[in-house]
């Protein structure tokens, strides 16, 4: 995202890639002509597009192959509504490219997000500089990962820009300057969710601090899905805390849980992971739209459980999963960050479980082997 944005004009003075933890972003005038790598990154290839029609000259954006395969229509078709060119040769994914004049006149905008609220994002993010704003509509019978959504809202309007939600699926932002900010950035709680599902695993507790007392993020939603599994849950001044008693490995048996899954999918592959150790069936719901993420990952899920001897099952809209006990073999990792920390899950129970490329979690954990083992006492 930070050399996206250089790619712009935008100055950010980065410190964090040299061992410190703050990151300054300079406004500038923003400027075309330029390629952007998404890499695997959501956020790149569907918040920076829409920022890219505020520049003057074309913008292609491309990324990693697992990127191109990531679905785009709705952010190429938004642009188009908006009286934006973009080049796709009908590919409706990348590579792309914008043809940004600096001015977009915003209005009102129809769209279906269903297949992720980052489309929803990425436009009302940008909205506040169209000259006269955006009311943005979602037309499906289905909005995935509604928290993202608030989130979004919350940060324009702690920068002065006001918006709205006059009615469900309706968002209105007002054309207006948006005030610089000084933040202390949230930790990503999805990431903690493999270490403190290990705790069910291995037995004994796992804390995670500076969890945050109050939060938008679907993270903080890992606490009540770990209890349906059985865990005691302790929040306090040491952070967020799961007690897996003795343990899968010290004869505890894990329930199955029945869980919609619609606000967080982005938990769904350590739950689903670890319901395929349990003891009695698991059903997740509300996370058709993970198909469409750095790979299919309700397929890839079913198959890689299956793989190693487990019963999963895809649904329309999610994942069963029945008893059936594992054996080892290798994990594939599909370049997803969340498929490979689901096979290190597993591989917790399960012996000679080989997760291919656990690399791929430099995505958003770059220290993750290194984290786990510490963990373990490796």
């Amino acid at each position: 995202m930070i050399d996206a944005l250089r790619s712009l004009g935008v100055e950010c003075l980065d410190s964090i890639r040299s061992g410190t933890d703050t990151i300054t972003v300079k406004p500038a005038d923003l400027t075309g002509n330029t390629t952007i790598d998404c890499g695997l990154a959501g956020t790149v290839m569907r918040f920076v597009p829409p920022l890219a029609t505020l520049a003057t000259g074309p913008v292609t954006f491309d990324g990693d192959d697992g990127a191109r395969r990531r679905p785009m229509s709705t952010t190429i078709s938004s642009l188009r509504a908006l009286g934006v060119a973009v080049d796709d040769d009908g590919r409706g994914a990348l590579p792309f490219t914008v043809h940004g004049t600096g001015v977009v006149a915003g209005g009102e905008l129809t769209i279906d997000a269903s297949a992720s609220s980052q489309f929803v994002s990425g436009l009302l993010l940008a909205a506040p500089r169209f000259r006269d704003g955006l009311t943005l509509r979602h037309s499906g019978d289905h909005l995935p990962s509604m928290p993202h959504i608030e989130m979004t809202i919350a940060c324009l309007s702690a920068r002065g820009v006001s918006v709205s939600q006059p009615e469900v699926g309706v968002w209105r932002v007002e054309p207006g300057p948006i005030g610089g900010i000084d933040i202390d950035m949230e930790p990503d709680l999805s990431n903690a969710a493999p270490f403190l599902v290990a705790a069910l695993i291995t037995g004994g507790t796992v804390t995670i601090p500076h969890w945050p007392t109050h939060t938008t993020q679907v993270g903080d939603d890992l606490g009540g899905y770990l209890e349906a599994f059985g865990a005691v849950v302790t929040r306090d001044e040491r952070g967020l805390t799961v007690d897996g008693g003795a343990g899968l490995i010290g004869g505890t048996t894990i329930p199955g849980v029945t869980l919609d899954l619609s606000t967080g999918g982005e938990l769904a592959p350590p739950l689903v992971a670890l319901a395929a150790l349990a003891s009695e069936p698991s059903v997740f719901t509300g996370i058709a739209h993970l198909r469409g993420h750095e790979t299919d990952r309700l397929a890839a899920l079913v198959a890689e459980i299956n793989a190693l001897g487990g019963n999963a099952t895809e649904l329309p809209d999610g994942i069963r999963v029945e008893p059936a006990p594992l054996h080892g073999g290798e994990w594939h990792s599909y370049h997803d960050h969340r498929m490979a920390t689901a096979g290190a899950i597993i591989g917790l129970a399960v012996d000679g479980v080989e997760v291919e490329n656990i690399a791929t979690t430099a995505k958003t954990l770059p220290d993750f082997p290194e984290m786990w083992t510490a963990m373990l006492g490796r």
